[in-house]
């Protein structure tokens, strides 16, 4: 990864990552407790040769989870709710 410099709004940097047999354009930004992760958690590890080179290695990626709810209840949670909102068979006797 080729730091480029300072991002607009001043909370990152912009770069170019080489991944594959491609070049890539994004941004690093720090982690804040409580905002949502877009794209992937990454660690950087300085190059010797150069002060804005740097190795990439992924921690976490979000992408990968797109499409899928956030698993944030616990299964003790999920039961209570079922035994108050899921739908009960009805009683088919006649009046």
């Amino acid at each position: 990864m080729l730091v480029c410099g300072k991002s607009d709004d001043g909370n990152g940097y912009d770069v170019l990552r080489r991944r594959g047999d491609g070049i890539e354009a994004g941004r690093v930004r720090p982690l804040d407790e409580g905002k949502p992760i877009h794209g992937e958690v990454v660690r950087l590890k300085a190059r010797s040769e150069s002060p804005v080179l740097f190795d990439v290695e992924v921690q976490h990626d979000a992408r990968a989870s797109i499409g899928r709810p956030a698993k944030v209840a616990s299964e003790r949670y999920r039961q209570g709710w079922d035994s108050i909102w899921a739908k009960r068979p009805r009683e088919h006797s006649l009046n």
